[in-house]
């Protein structure tokens, strides 16, 4: 993450340097992310969103289920689903969109998909998100 310059914005709250940094959005993502509809949030502080404005954000538009992946699925991913499960949101990760480092003590995907299996609503596969998705469109 850090070798692709993910955290590598000035500022929160400035978008300067964000095009085409390794923070900026992956290409193939931009159009659904820049299209309109998409909240962005602010930036999440350690792990989870505990001190960031998700949960206001989806409540102010009746959301109740979240649909989760993310590239650090024993740490982001797995907190956001601990912290969106006690504020009584339905979660789903989806098991094949998330990653994890390995280390000598240990595998964090392998961990964390552990985790998953316990406290999630659903363990998905992308395949079975989209046709999920598509379905309640």
């Amino acid at each position: 993450m850090h070798a692709i310059g993910m955290f590598d914005r000035p500022g929160s709250l400035t978008l300067e340097g964000f095009e085409g940094s390794g923070a900026d959005w992956m290409p193939q993502y931009k159009k659904y992310i820049e299209d309109g509809e998409t909240i962005v949030c602010s930036p999440h502080k350690v792990y989870s969103p505990a001190q960031n404005d998700l949960n206001l954000q989806l409540r102010k538009r009746g959301i109740d289920k979240v649909i989760l992946a993310g590239m650090s699925a024993n740490l982001c991913t797995q907190a956001h689903l601990y912290e969106l499960l006690e504020l009584g949101f339905e979660v789903a990760v989806v098991r094949d969109a998330t990653a994890g480092a390995k280390v000598p003590e240990g595998d964090g995907y392998l961990a964390a998909l552990i985790n998953f299996r316990m406290v999630a609503n659903g363990v998905w596969w992308t395949d079975d998100a989209v046709e999920r998705i598509a379905r309640s469109a």
